[in-house]
């Protein structure tokens, strides 16, 4: 049986199956679909034709425009129709045509996305994948599966980010760039195959990060990528030194956790 809240707005015109538990003031448009093992938050808007399915939880204060499908069944020839879930955090938007997939069952079926997100028309989520907070990610971005977007990275329009790839903190992706490899905190990133091209100083401004800590990053991503050793080594070889900055030691961790794939650098994936 559905549990619904007496201030939900449910069109008329809408199909909401029986098991769905609707939140307060919660708004679902004409032709909306919500499954039957659907949570949906407080505040939470469904426009015109939006699709929420599978075992999925939308948190508070989020809006699924036109033609999204949320919650759809992971497209993994892995996958034999077992129930996976996703979980959004509150606030986020997902615009006209985005999809975003529950989880696979042999890698612990859990997709995640977190809150203040924005994800522009026909971006993509793939299963297994992990959305931290405030990421925009642009119109036809693709995520493959069992991706991390950690916090604050923008992702520009039509890029696409092979499976397994990490993209770190507050990292900026230009647009139609190839994601093949893991893309450090605070880098900018851009082409087919993707480079690193240095580092997101405009998003690190406009996060409050100071003058004197944005040149102290500036010289350790000089020291990591164009030091003697390998990227790893060099990476090691600093770290005592910059251990009083914060920005500094999340690139360092972020290079030294195990990962499926190698890291983007200014010259990996080029040819000659």
């Amino acid at each position: 049986m559905s549990t619904i809240a007496a201030t939900a707005s449910i069109h008329a015109m809408a199909v909401v199956e029986d098991g769905a538990v609707i939140g307060e003031n919660v708004k679902i448009g004409p032709f909306c679909h919500v499954g039957p093992k659907v949570v949906l938050g407080d505040n939470v808007e469904l426009l015109t034709h939006a699709v929420v399915s599978g075992q999925t939880t939308i948190g508070k204060g989020c809006r699924i425009f036109p033609m999204a499908v949320i919650g759809g069944d992971p497209q993994s020839v892995h996958h034999g129709g077992e129930e996976t879930t996703l979980t959004v955090g509150d606030n986020c938007t997902f615009r006209e045509g985005v999809t975003v997939n529950t989880g696979t069952a042999d890698f612990g079926g859990r997709t995640i996305v977190g809150n203040n997100n924005l994800f522009l028309a026909n971006s993509h989520v793939a299963h297994d994948c992990r959305v931290g907070n405030n990421v925009i990610m642009s119109n036809n971005v693709m995520l493959a599966g069992h991706v991390t977007i950690e916090d604050r990275v923008i992702l520009g329009g039509g890029c696409a980010v092979h499976q397994f790839t990490r993209v770190g903190r507050q990292a900026f992706v230009g647009g139609l760039s190839a994601v093949s490899y893991d893309v450090i905190p605070y880098g900018m990133l851009n082409g087919n195959p993707g480079l690193l091209s240095g580092l997101n100083v405009v998003g690190m401004t406009r996060a409050g990060v100071d003058r004197a800590t944005i040149h102290a990053v500036r010289r350790a991503y000089k020291a990591i990528f164009e030091g003697d050793g390998s990227i790893r080594d060099n990476a090691a070889a600093i770290r005592d030194e910059y251990a009083d900055c914060e920005q500094v030691m999340q690139i360092l961790d972020f290079i030294a956790a195990e990962s499926d794939r190698a890291l983007s650098s200014p010259t990996r994936g080029q040819k000659g």
